[in-house]
């Protein structure tokens, strides 16, 4: 029986062995996470910000809105970046686009944790 102290380190001079794996088949782990974040996380995120941009581009002058703050109002002129809202007789304020949550009686578009995805 050989003596184990003498003998060389063969095996940790060994050659790795041949084909150390498709590089497809290493990538598929990561590409299949990227997948699963963007249809869990991204695509539902996109779709909100898509109808928060359409609703508050469907702002039209007559419409009872209410506001991220919680005023509720009036439309009564628009602009590009802004609206102006009647919150009482003659008292207008003008507000960001962004900031129009919803129309009055109904869910908000906007919910408090959309803040930043309404820009």
């Amino acid at each position: 029986m050989p003596d184990l102290p003498t003998l060389p380190p063969v095996l940790a001079m060994a050659q790795p062995g041949p084909g150390q794996g498709n590089i497809w088949l290493q990538l598929f782990p990561f590409a299949l996470m990227l997948l699963i974040f963007y249809v869990i996380v991204l695509l539902p995120m996109r779709r909100r910000q898509r109808k928060i941009q359409e609703f508050q581009a469907s702002l039209k002058v007559g419409d009872r809105v209410i506001t991220t703050g919680g005023i509720h109002g009036l439309v009564t002129r628009l602009a590009d970046a802004s609206v102006q809202v009647q919150i009482a007789d003659r008292v207008r304020i003008e507000v960001s686009r962004g900031a129009i949550a919803g129309y009055q009686g109904q869910e908000p578009v906007v919910r408090p944790d959309d803040k930043g995805a309404a820009s």
